[in-house]
C-alpha cells in the first residue's frame, strides 16, 4: 500500500515538472514570437513609398523638346527607348525585343508586343516611325536629333516591326537607338512643339504623370510591362521646380528633398559635410593632349612615349580640379566592359623617359634635347594650343608647360580665341593641342584612331580592327579585339588622355536601396528604392 502511494506521488510530481517545462519552451516564446512579428510589422509601417527630386530651370517635361539635363534623367523613369545601355556600357532590350543589321545602312527592329501606354493603347511601329519623324524635324530642336542624323528613311513592315535605312554606316548605330518613344495617337492632329498635351504626355515606363503645375507629381504605373521582372516600391515621385541650384542646396539642407546630382567641384561648401550619403560615378566630359602625328619631330614615337611618362596626370587634377576629377587613360575607361579595368601603363618615371630618348639618338645638353639626323639638328621644341576661355584648360597647359619644361623639353603655349582655337582644331596645324569631348556611349573609337583624326594618326593594324569591330556583335570576341586597340594605342601614344569629369549622387540617409547612378541612368536601381 505505501509503495503504490509513493508511486503515485512520483507520477504526479513527474506529471508537474513536464508541464512546468511545457510552459518554459512554449509560454514564455509566444511573447518572443509576438515581438518578432511586431518589429516586422512595425518595419513595414516605416517603409514611406515616395520620394522628392528637385528640377533645375524646367522646360517641358516632354523628353523630346526638353533641353534640361534632370529631365532626361527623370524621363528614363517614364518614357522608354528601343534599347537601354547598362552600367558597364552592354546594350540591352527593352521595347524592342530583337534588332538586327541587315547590311551596313539598314537595320530591323521588332518591338515586343502588347505593350500598352498610359493610356491604354497598344505600342506599335508607326509610334517609332512618328518619333524618329519628330527628331528630325528641324523645328523640334531635339538633342536627339544627332541619335538620327544619319537616318534617311524608316519603313513600317508590320505593327511590331521597322526598318531603318542609313544614308551611309554609323558604327554601332545600336547605341543611338537610346531616344524616348511618343505616342503617335495621342500627338495625332496636335501641333507637337506647342500642345498643352506636353504637359504630362503618356510614355510605357515604370512611373507616369498625373499631374504636372508647381510640382510634377508620378505615380507608379501599375499595368507597366515590365513589372513582374522588376519590383518597384515607390508608390509617388514629387518632382520639385527650382530656379537655380543654390535653392536645391538649401532645399536638401532643409531636407524637403530626398536627393540631387551634381558636378560642382565645391560640394561640401554648399551643403557642408555631414548628414548625407554620396555616390560618385564618372561625368561625360574627357580631356587630353593630342599629339600632331605628322609634324616632324613628334612623327617618333619614341618622343611621344617619352612625353607619356613625364606628364603627371595626378598633380594635374590635384591642383586644377581639387582631386575631384577621374585621371583618365582610355576613352572606355569609365565604365565599358570592353576596357575590363585594364590601365594603360604610362605611369609617371623620368628615368624612362631619358632611356627612351637616349636610346632614339636624343641627347641633352645646355637644359635640352637635341638629335642630328641627315645632317640637320633637330630640338624637342614645340607649340602647346589651348582655348584661352577656358580658364581651367589654361591651368592645366601650364602645369604640361613646367613639367616638360623642367625636363628639357621647350614648349610654348598659344592661347587663343574660341574662333582661332576652332580653326586649330579644322586644320590641325599644330604641334599639341589640349582638347576634350563630351564622351558618347558608343565604343565607336574612329574619331580618336580613324580617318581625319584629330592626331593625324594613320595605322594600318588599327584601321583594320575599326573596321572589324563595328560588325561583331559576341562579346568576347569584341573585347579581344578592343584589347588589341588599346595595345596598339599603347605602343603609338597619339594621344594622352588626361582626366574623366566626375559627378556625385547626393542622397538622405533616410533614402534605402542600391544606388547605381551613371551617366546614362543616375536612378538606375530606383525600383529598391523606399524612405524610412
Amino acid at each position: 500500500m505505501k509503495n503504490n502511494l509513493f508511486k503515485y506521488i512520483f507520477i504526479v510530481i513527474v506529471i508537474g515538472l513536464v508541464g512546468y517545462a511545457g510552459y518554459l519552451i512554449y509560454g514564455k516564446t509566444e511573447p518572443q514570437t509576438n515581438k518578432i512579428v511586431q518589429e516586422e510589422t512595425t518595419e513595414q509601417t516605416n517603409m514611406i513609398t515616395n520620394i522628392r527630386i528637385p528640377v533645375v530651370a524646367f522646360d517641358t517635361i516632354n523628353p523630346i523638346l526638353s533641353k534640361n539635363q534632370n529631365i532626361q534623367d527623370v524621363a528614363r523613369l517614364i518614357y522608354e527607348p528601343l534599347l537601354n545601355i547598362t552600367k558597364d556600357n552592354k546594350i540591352q532590350l527593352c521595347l524592342a525585343k530583337e534588332w538586327s543589321k541587315q547590311s551596313p545602312t539598314s537595320y530591323v527592329i521588332k518591338l515586343k508586343e502588347d505593350i500598352k501606354w498610359q493610356d491604354g493603347n497598344v505600342l506599335t511601329a508607326k509610334d517609332v516611325q512618328f518619333t524618329i519623324d519628330r527628331l528630325k524635324d528641324s523645328a523640334v530642336h531635339s538633342i536627339y536629333a544627332y541619335n538620327v542624323e544619319k537616318v534617311i528613311g524608316v519603313e513600317v513592315i508590320d505593327d511590331n516591326t521597322i526598318k531603318i535605312n542609313l544614308g551611309e554606316e554609323v558604327p554601332f548605330f545600336e547605341y543611338h537607338l537610346t531616344f524616348p518613344i511618343l505616342s503617335k495617337d495621342y500627338y495625332e492632329n496636335e501641333d507637337f512643339v506647342n500642345t498643352q498635351k506636353n504637359n504630362h504626355p503618356v510614355g510605357t515606363g515604370r512611373f507616369k504623370v498625373v499631374s504636372n503645375n508647381e510640382t510634377i507629381l508620378l505615380k507608379k504605373n501599375q499595368n507597366w510591362w515590365n513589372a513582374k521582372n522588376e519590383e518597384t516600391k515607390l508608390e509617388e515621385i514629387q518632382i520639385l521646380k527650382y530656379q537655380t541650384m543654390g535653392e536645391v542646396y538649401n532645399a536638401f539642407k532643409l531636407e524637403n528633398i530626398d536627393l540631387l546630382t551634381t558636378k560642382t567641384l565645391t560640394l561640401e561648401e554648399y551643403i557642408g559635410t555631414i548628414g548625407y550619403k554620396t555616390k560618385e560615378y564618372y561625368g561625360r566630359n574627357l580631356d587630353y593632349l593630342s599629339f600632331n602625328c605628322e609634324e616632324p619631330v613628334l612623327s617618333n614615337v619614341e618622343v611621344r612615349k617619352a612625353i607619356s611618362y613625364l606628364i603627371n596626370k595626378e598633380n594635374i587634377v590635384a591642383g586644377t580640379y581639387r582631386g575631384k576629377y577621374y585621371i583618365a587613360n582610355f576613352p572606355l575607361e569609365w565604365g565599358s566592359y570592353l576596357y575590363e579595368g585594364k590601365k594603360v601603363s604610362y605611369e609617371v618615371n623620368q628615368e624612362t623617359a631619358r632611356n627612351i630618348l637616349g636610346q632614339a639618338g636624343w641627347n641633352y645638353s645646355r637644359k635640352g634635347w637635341q638629335r642630328t639626323k641627315n645632317y640637320r639638328t633637330e630640338k624637342l621644341r614645340f607649340d602647346l594650343v589651348v582655348n584661352n576661355s577656358n580658364g581651367q584648360r589654361v591651368q592645366v597647359a601650364e602645369n604640361i608647360k613646367q613639367t616638360l619644361s623642367d625636363f628639357g623639353i621647350d614648349i610654348t603655349i598659344r592661347k587663343v580665341s574660341d574662333s582661332q582655337y576652332q580653326n586649330y582644331l579644322k586644320n590641325k596645324n599644330y604641334d599639341m593641342i589640349l582638347t576634350g569631348v563630351s564622351s558618347g556611349f558608343s565604343p565607336d573609337l574612329s574619331s580618336y584612331f580613324g580617318k581625319n583624326n584629330l592626331a593625324n594618326f594613320q595605322n594600318e593594324a588599327m584601321n583594320a580592327l575599326l573596321e572589324e569591330v563595328k560588325n561583331i556583335q559576341d562579346e568576347k570576341l569584341l573585347t579581344e579585339k578592343y584589347q588589341r586597340i588599346i595595345e596598339i594605342y599603347e605602343e603609338q601614344m597619339p594621344y594622352i588622355f588626361l582626366y574623366y569629369s566626375k559627378s556625385v549622387f547626393v542622397y538622405n540617409p533616410n533614402l534605402v536601396g542600391e544606388y547605381n547612378p551613371n551617366s546614362y541612368n543616375v536612378y538606375e536601381g530606383i525600383g529598391t528604392w523606399y524612405r524610412q
